[in-house]
């Protein structure tokens, strides 16, 4: 009676998938999975099963019609670090038909030619106090070629890295020591699950290298939504008095500039084509894509944001940081760690156990 009484629910469930739209093309799209998969196990007993290229293209074709929240039941081959390099790969795949220069190219001039360009960056690193127009007169008067100060400007930013001769902080660093309070604030952008783009401004603290928070916007972003991402971020948290960004134009917004007035916090600008001057808060958003965003999956804003919250809470209390010579951006409350003993101790996991630290027991 029991065994009968599963099977009507069952019965039930299946009728009402199928009655709802799109509810055919789920079921019969799952079991075509779930039987490939079957077959997929039955080819080796012994060790895992190789999947070939048909056996990936079923795969992809079922995930298309089904339901995305039967996606991840169903998959009882594919290993997650399978999904993850899909999605990579889905991602770099978008990116290439986007912004690609092959596609669509027209003809046009070719650029300075190599002897030409090795002659720029030649004198440029015989005189690195030269700039483009006078590197520019220069090269007219000696090879009698005519070349603008923007060609010139172009082929120093491609092929010339100036040489650090010396050993000292970084501007940066040297004004978040001479300053009261300095953070700095950049943008990058990821893909969803879905391969929707989502916009994240990260602000963090230049001094202590603290994660001040994230804000995250879906679609394109403009003067309006910078100031709300921004609010987002910095909730909860005392103002600043200085402010550090590139020269992104999203900055040049003046809902953006306003709000910086009313809040009264000054905004100190890099220097221009010079990444190495904006330094820390580019190596934190290396982090976060390699350490958490390349391993999991997002779907929404809220989700992302969500995610993003807890590898604020590991990256600021439980992570090392090698700037810091191996302490932690955000201290404890009595300002010291105590030492674990080594024979009686427990795993605390972080990021829903992407990561786990050792903890006192």
């Amino acid at each position: 009676m029991r065994d009968l009484l599963i099977l009507f629910v069952h019965l039930i469930v299946t009728v009402a998938r199928l009655a709802r739209p799109g509810g055919l093309r789920s079921v019969v799209a799952e079991s075509v999975l779930i039987r490939h998969q079957l077959l997929v196990l039955n080819r080796g007993r012994k060790r895992a099963p190789k999947l070939r290229t048909a056996d990936r293209i079923i795969a992809g074709l079922c995930t298309l019609f089904m339901l995305r929240a039967r996606v991840l039941r169903s998959a009882i081959v594919l290993k997650p670090s399978t999904l993850l390099h899909f999605h990579s790969v889905l991602r770099k795949r978008k990116y290439r038909m986007l912004f690609s220069h092959q596609r669509g190219r027209r003809p046009g001039p070719k650029g300075p030619r190599k002897d030409l360009i090795d002659a720029v960056v030649a004198m440029k690193r015989r005189n690195p106090s030269w700039g483009c127009p006078r590197i520019a007169q220069q090269i007219a008067l000696a090879f009698g070629v005519d070349i603008d100060k923007d060609v010139v400007r172009l082929v120093l930013m491609v092929h010339y890295r100036p040489e650090s001769d010396s050993g000292g902080p970084s501007w940066l660093t040297f004004i978040g020591h001479m300053k009261d309070s300095l953070w700095s604030c950049d943008l990058f952008r990821c893909e969803s699950a879905t391969l929707r783009t989502h916009w994240v401004l990260v602000v963090m603290d230049q001094f202590t290298r603290r994660v001040i928070g994230f804000g995250v916007h879906s679609g394109i972003v403009d003067g309006v939504a910078l100031c709300r991402m921004f609010h987002r971020a910095i909730r909860g948290h005392r103002l600043p008095k200085y402010l550090s960004s590139d020269h992104d134009p999203l900055y040049r917004f003046h809902q953006w500039q306003a709000n910086l007035r009313v809040l009264e916090i000054t905004e100190i600008k890099s220097v221009p084509y010079v990444p190495l001057s904006h330094p820390f808060v580019e190596r934190l958003i290396g982090t976060v894509r390699r350490e958490y965003l390349d391993r999991i999956l997002f779907w929404t804003r809220a989700d992302l944001e969500t995610k993003l919250l807890d590898f604020q809470h590991y990256y600021n209390g439980h992570r090392t940081h090698a700037g810091l010579e191996g302490r932690l951006p955000e201290p404890t409350v009595d300002g010291s760690l105590t030492p674990i003993a080594l024979d009686s101790y427990q795993w605390r996991r972080h990021c829903r156990g992407l990561y786990q630290t050792p903890i006192a027991a």
